[in-house]
């Protein structure tokens, strides 16, 4: 059974950091290119980042460059996404998807003073 679990998310105030991990499970997870998204309150959800399997990542939102990065630890079947700097702007619930054909429940992240 296919199967992502993310985890990290949480309340912090502007200028803080977050750590989330995505856990997956059921499928050869070196072979996929993983990708993070976020959907934003009243908003549609839109692409963060993509790691394809050599833990190179090929696309970062402009908003988060400088300071999201995200990467992937093969051995570990888990994709992660380092957020630092956050602004209020990056409230919004965080997935991963493989392939945007499965997806996790979503971990909430949530920025303000």
């Amino acid at each position: 059974q296919v199967q992502l679990v993310e985890s990290g998310g949480g309340s912090v105030h502007p200028g803080g950091s977050l750590r989330l991990s995505c856990a997956a499970s059921g499928f050869p997870f070196s072979r996929y290119v993983m990708s993070w998204f976020r959907r934003a309150p009243g908003r549609k959800r839109v692409l963060v980042a993509n790691v394809i399997p050599s833990n190179t990542t090929t696309y970062l939102l402009d908003s988060v460059k400088g300071r999201f990065t995200a990467f992937r630890d093969n051995d570990q079947n888990t994709l992660y996404q380092q957020m630092n700097n956050l602004r209020p702007e990056d409230t919004a619930v965080y997935y991963c998807t493989r392939d945007t054909t499965t997806w996790g429940q979503g971990t909430q992240v949530t920025v303000s003073s």
